[in-house]
């Protein structure tokens, strides 16, 4: 849990997510990695915006292979 409360959540995609995409979806850190994934991390106050995350993701058609609440100061990094 983050200071304010909200939780640090890591939403691991195929593919890798363009970055024009972060600002629809929460604005959260994204990172590509070597195995053709991308990882979205970042604070998520509370489940509606969890869920607008979530729906963000479908929108888009993108998929989500994983997701993950962090709640140890490390997972804060992507």
């Amino acid at each position: 849990m983050t200071a304010d409360g909200s939780h640090v959540y890591e939403f691991r995609l195929a593919g890798h997510l363009d970055p024009h995409w972060t600002d629809r979806l929460g604005r959260l850190g994204i990172a590509h990695h070597d195995d053709g994934t991308t990882t979205l991390a970042g604070p998520v106050v509370d489940q509606a915006q969890l869920h607008g995350i979530l729906a963000g993701i479908r929108d888009i058609g993108a998929e989500l292979l994983a997701v993950t609440r962090r709640d140890d100061p490390v997972a804060e990094r992507v």
